[in-house]
């Protein structure tokens, strides 16, 4: 690009100059022709690195000027250059630009509102300078690196000069760097600087109370959300954000005020649940009951009978909505709000309104071409996510419409499946080649990835194809899906992650390993809580997979995706770590197991040793339920207390898992054996005897007693073990007739 002339003749001048005060002189003629519309960009990078970081500097650090003066004239002159050209992107972003940030920082950090005009201005220039640099990557990271946000912080907390300025920086470099802007363990400069502003935002009653809002989001939605959310109850910003918003959405108000206040109720409830709505103790329910009514009003006014790109242009706002609407389904349908029929029937009205919507908007855009504009794709994530929360938890409304749309968001849900567990597993891997040739500490190449990863949205779908899977109509529909083959690929992915071996050693430290003590392992709080979640949606499959295997028992008998499912079941359960956490999940891969043999039966090979492990390992889940209760009375049979803290997910699983197995044992005899071999058997005997007659629940009863059936009915050694052990004393006591006539006959 062509330099002017008189461009060319201010550099060769400015490069020229021997003296500082040549230079000095120079710089105003500078200004008036950089200030001009005809020089470009081209020709203002010319003029300024003609001037020269190291001359900036100086004047920018000089503290002694001439006589007759102002104090601050060098850094006046050196702040009017840098604010005349860090206005373009080439140059806020360039390396000579980007060297001053620690005197600019230096400047407003001693802004005070007493000083005089000029130093004002000065302090503004300098905002301007850090606002301009602060847009651009490598300003944003210089200036982390100077820690500008604390600055930032300390500057609004003290209530210093252009506050706002100072909040605008802040802003820019949190939703730039997110959680990252904050230190991982000390969360008092986030607390300190929230209240104020919570503060400011609860009693301010001016236009700038909805700036403090968009503000208050941003920084929030940049926390460290996990340690934030726990240290948050010792702050007052919770309440003054409460109160707040109470005011605002409670009173009549626009779309511009009403917008960043839904906004930010989304981002509070992400954070701190919606325990934080009912913080008004007087009135607690009310603040939920509003923002469920609002964003849900909100949803159907943007997104009823609109075009998925007219939706676009306010998704945050109907993100937002979403969110609040999830959290709050989520609260109100685990019972935890006392809630009477009128508000019930109010609540269930304006959220069927904007399911209905969502819905509509689903079904139109499943006939559109295939989406391939990235937002809109995230945007109808977020669509099928909260879907999913209603179908969790609604289960008869809409129902035709539900059908029809649910082939659609089965497509998104395992496509987001699939791009996730295609992430992890690349992160993985590439973690573990890492460690292999020591290179763990460093940073490597990034992993790209798929923006849809970031969510598995089958994993958020499990609880409501629980009871899709139970409808005859929406089982059919994931049948022709094939949704349990992908099924079966989630539970095969999520054991990876709950059955979680330790990574190797690096070879630089297998030599300290070896002369250390072995430790029990301890996992960091990221590894631990993905096992956790793995846990809970390996059980979800399960039991959508055992809805299946029981309504549809001849795909089960045939197809090739539940045959490999058993295979999968006899290899992993007995590998199953024996921990209590794992209870649930081991009870529920037992029992699809048995639901699978029973209807396989013929498949099993008797030389198949799998087999046989698997069965023991099922045993021990329905062997240790029941207890004598040893400490209290020894004649009262008791669940077992590690079953008794999980006897809610445990009760009905352990009842089909003893009819289960009664039921395999009448299509696999020869698996008698096995069970009369562990002892099982005369131990259900030896317990039965000592319990007082009359004090056997019926249905545990039934339990025993069909089971010990079918065992005498499977195999004819077992009645002379049993009788052996004491059955007659057992088949009196507790009346156990149909026992008694297998044993003893009529």
């Amino acid at each position: 690009m062509s330099i002017s002339k008189n461009v060319k003749k201010y550099e060769t001048i400015l490069k020229s100059v021997e003296t500082d005060s040549e230079k000095f002189a120079a710089l105003f003629m500078i200004t008036k022709l950089v200030d001009s519309k005809d020089c470009t960009v081209a020709e203002k990078k010319v003029l300024f690195e003609a001037i020269g970081k190291k001359f900036l500097a100086k004047l920018l650090s000089t503290e002694v000027v001439p006589v007759d003066c102002p104090p601050q004239v060098y850094k006046s002159v050196a702040l009017s250059i840098l604010s005349a050209f860090c206005g373009e992107s080439e140059l806020a972003s360039h390396p000579d630009m980007i060297t001053h940030i620690p005197a600019l920082l230096e400047i407003i950090s001693q802004a005070d509102e007493d000083a005089d005009d000029n130093m004002l201005i000065i302090v503004s220039e300098a905002y301007t300078c850090l606002q301009n640099i602060a847009q651009y990557s490598p300003g944003q990271q210089v200036l982390l690196e100077q820690k500008a946000i604390t600055k930032m912080c300390d500057i609004y907390s003290e209530k210093s000069f252009q506050t706002d300025q100072a909040l605008n920086i802040l802003v820019t470099l949190v939703q730039r760097f997110g959680p990252e802007a904050w230190d991982a363990t000390d969360t008092a400069p986030f607390h300190v600087i929230i209240n104020k502003i919570a503060l400011d935002f609860e009693t301010d009653h001016t236009e700038r109370k909805f700036q403090l809002c968009t503000i208050l989001q941003a920084l929030l939605m940049s926390c460290r959300k996990n340690i934030i959310s726990e240290t948050a109850k010792e702050e007052s910003w919770p309440s003054s954000i409460h109160k707040a918003l109470s005011d605002i959405l409670g009173s009549k108000i626009g779309k511009n005020q009403r917008d960043p206040a839904l906004k930010l109720a989304s981002v509070m409830l992400d954070l701190l649940g919606a325990e934080w709505t009912l913080l008004d103790k007087e009135k607690p329910k009310v603040f939920l009951l509003l923002l469920i009514q609002l964003a849900s009003i909100e949803v159907r006014m943007q997104v009823e009978g609109k075009q998925l790109k007219t939706i676009m242009a306010n998704a945050d706002l109907v993100t937002s909505c979403f969110i609040i609407i999830e959290i709050s389904l989520g609260y109100i349908t685990n019972d935890q709000l006392d809630l009477d029929q009128k508000e019930k029937q109010s609540l269930y009205t304006v959220l069927k309104g904007a399911f209905a919507a969502i819905i509509g908007l689903l079904t139109a855009v499943s006939k559109m071409k295939e989406i391939t504009d990235v937002k809109e794709k995230i945007f109808i994530c977020a669509v099928v996510r909260v879907l999913a929360a209603w179908l969790a938890q609604e289960t008869t409304a809409m129902r035709s419409q539900v059908y029809a749309v649910l082939p659609y968001v089965l497509t998104v849900a395992n496509d987001t499946f699939y791009a996730h567990r295609n992430r992890k597993l690349s992160e993985k891997a590439k973690a573990n080649a890492k460690i292999k040739s020591d290179e763990a500490t460093s940073s490597g190449e990034l992993v790209t990835h798929d923006p849809l990863s970031e969510i598995d949205l089958l994993r958020l779908l499990l609880p409501a194809l629980c009871y899709l899977a139970v409808e005859e109509d929406a089982r059919k529909i994931l049948i022709k899906h094939k949704q349990e083959e992908v099924l079966f690929e989630c539970l095969s992915y999520h054991w990876t992650i709950v059955h979680h071996k330790k990574p190797p050693i690096p070879k630089s430290e297998r030599l300290k390993a070896l002369k250390e003590p072995e430790k029990e392992e301890d996992l960091d709080l990221h590894v631990s809580e993905a096992i956790k979640d793995s846990r809970v949606a390996m059980v979800s499959v399960c039991n959508v997979l055992m809805n299946i295997t029981v309504l549809e028992a001849k795909l089960v008998e045939e197809s090739p995706t539940f045959i490999s499912l058993l295979k999968f079941i006899f290899n992993n359960l007995p590998e199953l770590k024996q921990i209590p956490e794992n209870l649930v999940l081991h009870g529920h891969l037992a029992v699809l197991g048995l639901l699978l043999l029973k209807q396989q039966a013929t498949r099993v090979k008797k030389n198949d040793f799998s087999i046989c492990r698997y069965i023991q390992a099922t045993i021990r889940f329905l062997w240790d339920a029941y207890i004598i209760d040893e400490s209290n009375d020894p004649t009262e049979l008791v669940v077992a207390m590690s079953y008794k803290e999980r006897w809610m997910e445990l009760m009905e699983l352990w009842f089909l898992g003893m009819q289960t197995m009664a039921g395999v044992l009448q299509v696999i005899p020869w698996l008698s054996q096995f069970t009369l071999e562990s002892g099982w058997a005369e131990e259900i005997i030896e317990i039965l005897k000592k319990i007082k007659i009359g004090s056997l629940q019926p249905n545990v009863k039934f339990a025993f007693e069909d089971l010990l059936c079918h065992l005498v009915k499977a195999d004819e050694n077992v009645a002379s073990v049993l009788k052996k052990c004491g059955a007659l004393t057992v088949c009196r006591n507790h009346r156990m007739m149909e026992l008694g006539k297998h044993l003893f006959g009529d």
